[in-house]
């Protein structure tokens, strides 16, 4: 089995030393990736921490035609490897199954504004006349305040099946804040048709470190498994998935 996992968070740069991330380091998709490879299969594998990689497979896991390892950093970087890496290429095998774990930027920034100093009523009558553009390879520390406007990046996860045509095993990753497991499997279940994805992984970030839901099961049921089993139930879905293909 060929398999693609990404795992890590991704940057939004707002200057050229500054940006926004968020806090996951790339271990669940690092651990699936490693037991894919402890399994006999053809792994590639997206992180933003390289580093992660020894740290768990602890030195049995070396590079060779059937290990790869792509670092990157922001959003781009990301993007662009997805899309070098997943469309299928005459002459090449394709991949089986992509396990998206990565934590993708939602939003990327547009414009970094400071407030201009004008009265509120002539800056009400034109919005944009209150902002000064603080564009700068270094944004300056002396601004009493700094505005970024940001837009939304695209979703990664719906474009592996639409513009880059993959028709093999897809496992989701999904994080919310807040729910209870019924509220987040119902959510997740929604997510994970949007996408087109065989499989969905949720989890809440309360439990993040301990449980998280696998879906869906005989009857469209979710799985509450422990964080330790995870990369193994998760291997074990796809395997079977994929021999009832064949």
């Amino acid at each position: 089995m060929r398999v693609l996992v990404t795992a890590g968070n991704t940057q939004t740069p707002i200057d050229q030393v500054r940006c926004i991330t968020n806090v996951f380091s790339g271990r669940t998709g690092t651990r699936i990736a490693c037991e894919a490879r402890r399994r006999g299969h053809a792994v590639t594998l997206l992180t933003s921490h390289p580093e992660v990689v020894k740290e768990i497979a602890g030195g049995k896991v070396t590079e060779g035609p059937d290990w790869k390892v792509h670092p990157y950093r922001t959003f781009d970087e990301l993007h662009q490897l997805m899309a070098r890496l997943i469309p299928f290429a005459p002459g090449q095998p394709g991949l089986d199954a992509i396990v998206h774990v990565a934590a993708v930027s939602d939003y990327r920034v547009e414009e970094i504004l400071v407030p201009k100093a004008l009265p509120w009523p002539e800056a009400a009558s034109e919005p944009r006349a209150f902002f000064d553009d603080a564009r700068a390879g270094k944004v300056k520390s002396h601004h009493p305040e700094v505005w970024l406007r940001m837009t939304p990046t695209p979703k990664l996860v719906d474009r592996i099946r639409g513009d880059w045509g993959f028709t093999g095993i897809l496992v989701k990753f999904k994080l919310e804040v807040g729910l209870t497991p019924e509220a987040l499997q119902e959510t997740a279940e929604t997510s994970r048709r949007q996408s087109s994805a065989d499989f969905m992984v949720a989890n809440t970030l309360e439990g993040m470190g301990k449980w998280a839901l696998v879906g869906p099961g005989a009857e469209g049921r979710y799985e509450n498994v422990s964080r330790l089993k995870l990369a193994a139930l998760l291997l074990d879905r796809i395997e079977q998935r994929l021999s009832e293909r064949k």
